[in-house]
């Protein structure tokens, strides 16, 4: 932790890291979006979990979990099984309020940020089994 972040509150620190990544996430979006993929939902969340992005390429549905770190390295190791479960879960929710989806090929995308570099896009990071 940064000597300033040891100064702020739990509620502070929260709040900047909200931030963080909500500015993470419209970067994300972003280069998807010049990558040719349609954003079709941000920040869904239901009772299994919370999907950063849901995107749309042809007949292929993305759900993609944005991490924001300081190094690549970082960002890499930031994804737990513990998440990955909780983000499938979201997904088979998102897939069965949206019938149109249904026939869509499902995988799991990881974007990573860092500073002062273009976002690294992980095609099919994961697989759920």
């Amino acid at each position: 932790m940064t000597p300033r972040a040891l100064d702020q509150s739990p509620r502070q620190r929260r709040r900047d890291a909200q931030r963080r990544g909500n500015r993470a996430e419209s970067i994300a979006s972003w280069w998807l979006r010049m990558k040719g993929y349609r954003v079709l939902a941000r920040g869904f969340r239901c009772p299994a979990g919370e999907i950063d992005l849901i995107v749309r390429r042809g007949r292929t549905l993305a759900i993609v979990e944005v991490k924001a770190r300081p190094s690549l390295a970082e960002a890499s190791e930031a994804l737990t099984p513990r998440q990955q479960r909780r983000i499938a879960r979201a997904a088979e929710v998102f897939v069965q309020r949206h019938a149109q989806f249904v026939g869509c090929t499902l995988r799991f995308d990881v974007i990573m940020v860092v500073p002062q570099q273009l976002p690294k896009h992980i095609p099919d990071a994961w697989r759920q089994g």
